[in-house]
């Protein structure tokens, strides 16, 4: 009894990768780095609690350059895990769901949330004062 080779289920080489599929895997990853961005906040809440002491070596560590760019990325994490929970909102009210629409929305939460960390961050830290 001879075999025929069987076909293979297709999997993701036979995709053309969109921006929609990019933004789901920046969505799970911007999730994960939020634990992050917490674990920093509280390092900060609890330096503060402790004094002055504390206090001034995680505002040394959060003021490098090192530590604004960490602080710079987990605000982006934020707003772009923000706009994302809205995007899937906006897709679970069966809205938005055709493929122009699906890539705009995409799109438009990507340029959102660089936008909107850039104002906070000009608003809040560069331009303060």
């Amino acid at each position: 009894m001879t075999t025929r080779p069987r076909p293979l289920s297709p999997h993701l080489q036979i995709y053309r990768f969109t921006i929609t599929m990019a933004m789901s895997i920046v969505q799970r990853g911007t999730g994960m780095a939020l634990y992050a961005g917490t674990i920093l906040l509280v390092a900060w809440l609890v330096a503060g609690a402790w004094g002055e002491g504390p206090l001034g070596v995680v505002t040394f560590i959060y003021g490098s350059w090192f530590g604004q760019l960490v602080l710079f990325l987990a605000t982006w994490a934020l707003f772009q895990h923000l706009l994302g929970g809205i995007r899937h909102f906006i897709w679970d009210s069966i809205h938005g769901l055709e493929p122009g629409q699906r890539e705009a929305i995409a799109w438009a939460n990507l340029i959102g949330s660089v936008i909107l960390t850039l104002v906070v961050w000009a608003v809040f830290v560069w331009f303060r004062g």
